[in-house]
């Protein structure tokens, strides 16, 4: 009879996906959708086979030291691992994954919305109608700024930022970015995108920052309070990766003097709590961490995980392995 592994899902999934993975696995459902405890989550860790966490879970040295025998896969419902202790997690022989690739699209999508929305002010002028204090269309009424002909500086030029890059040129961007390595010279002229391999160079000569590089020791604070002095006056920034890679209250502290023209932020750095000072500012647009919540998205994250758990509960190597490469 083949091996059904105990697989433990930390939150509510897409119903096709968790039915899926009924009939596959022995399966522990989050049925009501409350973020595990620490002691819930340690309790998961001792019984499963298999872990299914999210982003919101934190998988730190000290709960992987609790975890039971039996755990030999994490599959991650998620394409960043930023909140797994992948160290702790290959000393104790057990295989983490992710799901690359699937999330690509929808998180390009959202930020070519934020850039626009906080560039145009979409969110002002929502607020402004549904106060009922709009008196009508006049001449300089919500001027905002054009974004066709701008720079859009691209940080980490990875699977999502080559499909912002590609979704900026089709607004008239003229693309630049940095990254770890040079992209390949036909993808560099497909987007006609100029490498800069200063940042600090980079952000001094933007309009727009578009923040997509991964969370890792690395690029914690990223953009310091050194770097985002750098930034024009009339610059945007915007983030979809991950709120730690930005100094976010030196970025607030310069929203709120006006030393740069706004922000949109889909993710923060103490996610959920969002510093105070940002829900006062009419520069910033502010979006629940909502970058990759598609329909379409989360069915394929759930695909890719049972596809991993399914290789892996089989005696093979899953295909998105993150452990080896990550380290």
């Amino acid at each position: 009879m083949p091996f059904k592994p105990i697989v433990v899902v930390t939150r509510k999934l897409p119903d096709v996906i968790e039915t899926r993975m009924m009939e596959l696995f022995d399966v522990r459902l989050n049925l009501d959708d409350h973020p595990l405890s620490t002691t819930e989550l340690i309790e998961a860790l001792k019984t499963a086979d298999v872990l299914v966490p999210t982003v919101t879970d934190r998988i730190d040295s000290s709960i992987l030291s609790q975890a039971g025998d039996k755990l030999r896969l994490i599959a991650s419902f998620g394409t960043g691992v930023d909140h797994i202790d992948l160290a702790s997690a290959r000393q104790r022989g057990i295989t983490v994954t992710n799901t690359p690739g699937v999330l690509t699209e929808d998180t390009a999508d959202m930020t070519m919305a934020l850039i626009l929305a906080v560039a145009r002010r979409v969110s002002e002028g929502e607020r402004l109608i549904r106060s009922s204090n709009w008196t009508g269309w006049g001449p300089m009424s919500m001027l905002g700024h054009r974004i066709y002909g701008k720079r859009i500086g691209i940080i980490g030029m990875g699977r999502i930022g080559t499909a912002v890059a590609r979704r900026a040129r089709g607004f008239g961007l003229s693309v630049h970015y940095h990254n770890r390595r040079r992209v390949h010279p036909t993808t560099e002229k497909e987007l006609e995108a100029t490498y800069w391999e200063s940042l600090d160079q980079m952000l001094s000569r933007m309009d727009i920052i578009s923040v997509n590089c991964p969370h890792t020791p690395a690029t914690y604070h990223l953009l310091s309070a050194r770097r985002l002095k750098l930034l024009q006056k009339h610059a945007y920034v915007v983030n979809t990766s991950r709120g730690e890679v930005v100094d976010e209250n030196a970025l607030t502290r310069m929203l709120e003097k006006n030393e740069i023209a706004g922000a949109g932020l889909d993710v923060f750095e103490h996610e959920p709590a969002v510093n105070p000072k940002l829900l006062r500012l009419d520069n910033v647009v502010l979006l629940p961490h909502m970058g990759s919540a598609t329909i379409e998205g989360r069915v394929d994250m759930g695909e890719k995980v049972i596809i991993n758990i399914k290789t892996f509960a089989d005696g093979h190597k899953p295909p998105d392995r993150v452990l080896e490469t990550m380290l």
